[in-house]
């Protein structure tokens, strides 16, 4: 894998390469270095080898210096707000209180029934390079990726946009993105509270993501349903999350308006 450190337009991994987006470039922050050594320890234990790439030649020894003292960063606390991504309108930046998960609704459907939140490996139940090969892995994730439940940060889009990614089988366009826009259902947690299950791990690049199963029951904070889902997902909803699901009427401009209210309704719960 290689990371390529730069002042690019967000964080992402995309075919074998992290682009590695930092908030005030070519200055690093203490918790950039934390996500950094993250990856490079989760590439590590999946067998996996890191290069790292940076045009400025400061910024890349710090960055080497800091690997070799890993324990001095891999603790460090999150901020309550992180500037690498300052997309989003409002907030310019991801909130950090709380993490998502965000799919269909017929996905939500069957989330409900079983009662847990699974991996694609375990959902799918196909051997993973089949997974692999499939369209919808344009980012050429390797196998592993596929035994992880994935979390955004809770103001985040990014859910909702490969939900209408995965329903138009194409990139979405602005318009749809818009005045065609449909959320997803949002299942979300506080990330502090995640932090405890046994199977979470951080791999650098999302808040956080969770091997295999996260039982509803045990972790649910809140699942936002758009208001003109509520008759088809009310009916499978367990008595014991009923009061965990708030319905949320998209009188919306954009998913980024989308975004922002229903994060502001979950945190303010």
């Amino acid at each position: 894998m290689i990371i390529n450190i730069g002042n690019h337009e967000f964080t992402e991994v995309w075919d074998g390469v992290l682009y590695k987006k930092l908030s005030d470039y070519p200055n690093i922050s203490e918790w950039e270095l934390r996500n950094i050594i993250e990856f490079v320890e989760y590439e590590k234990n999946h067998g996996r080898n890191c290069e790292i790439k940076c045009e400025e030649t400061k910024t890349f020894h710090f960055i080497q210096e800091a690997i070799k003292q890993k324990q001095k960063y891999i603790g460090i606390t999150k901020p309550d707000k992180i500037t690498e991504c300052t997309a989003c309108p409002k907030r310019k930046g991801c909130m950090t209180d709380l993490v998502c998960h965000t799919t269909s609704i017929e996905n939500a459907i069957s989330i409900l029934k079983c009662g847990s939140l699974l991996s694609a490996l375990n959902v799918r139940k196909v051997p993973v390079e089949q997974l692999m090969a499939e369209n919808r892995n344009a980012a050429g994730d390797p196998a592993d990726y596929f035994e992880y439940i994935m979390f955004a940060w809770g103001n985040c889009q990014a859910g909702d946009r490969l939900v209408m990614e995965r329903k138009l089988k194409r990139f979405p366009t602005d318009e749809d993105l818009s005045i065609k826009f449909t959320p997803g259902i949002r299942f979300y947690f506080k990330y502090e509270v995640l932090t405890n299950h046994p199977a979470r791990t951080y791999d650098g690049v999302l808040p956080i993501k969770v091997k295999d199963e996260v039982i509803l029951k045990d972790w649910i904070y809140k699942i936002v349903v758009p208001l003109e889902e509520k008759e088809a997902i009310e009916i499978f909803v367990p008595d014991k999350l009923k009061e965990k699901v708030l319905y949320v009427g998209n009188d919306c401009s954009d998913i980024w308006e989308w975004s922002e209210k229903v994060y502001s309704l979950v945190h303010t719960n």
